[in-house]
């Protein structure tokens, strides 16, 4: 496993996230405590989730699955960088979302209890709250990082002038501000690479990208659906017929170089110099597995400007339309 700082900060983190949103509701207790067992196992030390995961087993079902995990002892815990987020609402109750300080130092210690730990390595806002100032923000993680209660602060769906915003908010306050930004970004989305990614290297945050493989488009959906193997249906359909001549190109450039497009989707991911480590979701041992193959994909410059012509970037702006 190859390792990396988070951003500008101290914190070695490995190439690949393990994502844990499927944990408690799709993927049983015991398979997820497989899961990650097999994740470090592997040096996968970085895990993410938030206290909204849960879905129809109840928001926070997903942190209790991680805490029960954490609970297993064997230095689970100490081997760890744990990131989990504020900002979904807990109940239906006013104060129980966004970025108040009241919900971040509450939420905060919600998180503790269900995850069964002292301290949280990230805490990551999980969404821009627009009405919310940063100085109140910050007041109530530099609460947090002197309680001990976390130790890193991240975000997650920010545009880059937000980014840049809440960075200079910290500076005047000399705290250190945000270390990484979660943002969705895959060979489909790329809209991230005209502001986000360049704020970012500008400010040493770190890119963790979610949906890297776009829902399962860029894991040879077309391959599986005439195998029958897959089913498209609503928003998923939309966006294969929307795509289906890019993904075709792909698809046969993949069988071309001899991986699979999921390890390609990923492995391009890694080889954008913004990017610290695309977060990976799965809901079974053999989804792990696969991701894990990514990590041995090297993709020559010929390659990537293949990847490129089929799925078009953006340069960053003002020059992507601007003289």
């Amino acid at each position: 496993m190859e390792y990396t700082h988070l951003g500008r900060s101290g914190l070695s983190v490995s190439r690949l996230c393990l994502g844990t949103m499927n944990f408690g509701w799709k993927t049983s207790e015991e398979d997820s405590h497989a899961i990650m067992d097999r994740a470090l196992q592997e040096g996968i030390n970085f895990f993410d989730t938030a206290n909204v995961y849960g879905f129809d087993a109840g928001k926070g079902r997903t942190e209790e699955v991680v805490g029960s995990w954490f609970a297993q002892g064997g230095e689970r815990r100490e081997k760890t960088v744990l990131a989990t987020k504020v900002y979904g609402g807990m109940s239906d109750w006013p104060n129980d979302t966004f970025l108040s300080a009241r919900n971040i130092l509450r939420a905060c210690d919600a998180s503790l209890r269900r995850l069964q730990t002292d301290w949280i390595d990230l805490y990551q806002f999980h969404h821009v709250d627009l009405r919310t100032p940063w100085e109140e923000i910050w007041q109530a993680c530099e609460t947090l990082v002197g309680q001990g209660k976390v130790l890193y602060v991240g975000s997650s769906n920010h545009a880059g002038w937000q980014l840049a915003a809440a960075n200079e908010a910290a500076a005047r306050r000399d705290f250190m501000g945000l270390v990484s930004e979660q943002s969705i970004y895959n060979l489909l989305t790329r809209q991230v690479e005209l502001e986000v990614l360049p704020a970012a290297r500008h400010y040493g945050i770190g890119v963790i990208p979610w949906s890297p493989l776009h829902g399962g488009l860029l894991a040879g959906v077309l391959e599986k659906q005439q195998e029958g193997s897959r089913r498209l249906e609503g928003r998923a359909k939309q966006d294969v017929d929307a795509n289906r001549a890019a993904l075709e190109r792909y698809e046969a450039f993949c069988r071309e170089i001899g991986h699979a497009p999921a390890d390609i989707g990923l492995a391009w991911l890694l080889h954008q110099p913004a990017v610290t480590a695309p977060i990976v979701g799965p809901r079974t041992m053999q989804q792990l597995e696969g991701a894990l193959h990514s990590l041995t994909v090297h993709l020559d410059d010929d390659q990537l400007a293949a990847l490129d012509e089929i799925f078009p970037g953006y340069k960053a702006a003002p020059m992507e339309y601007a003289w």
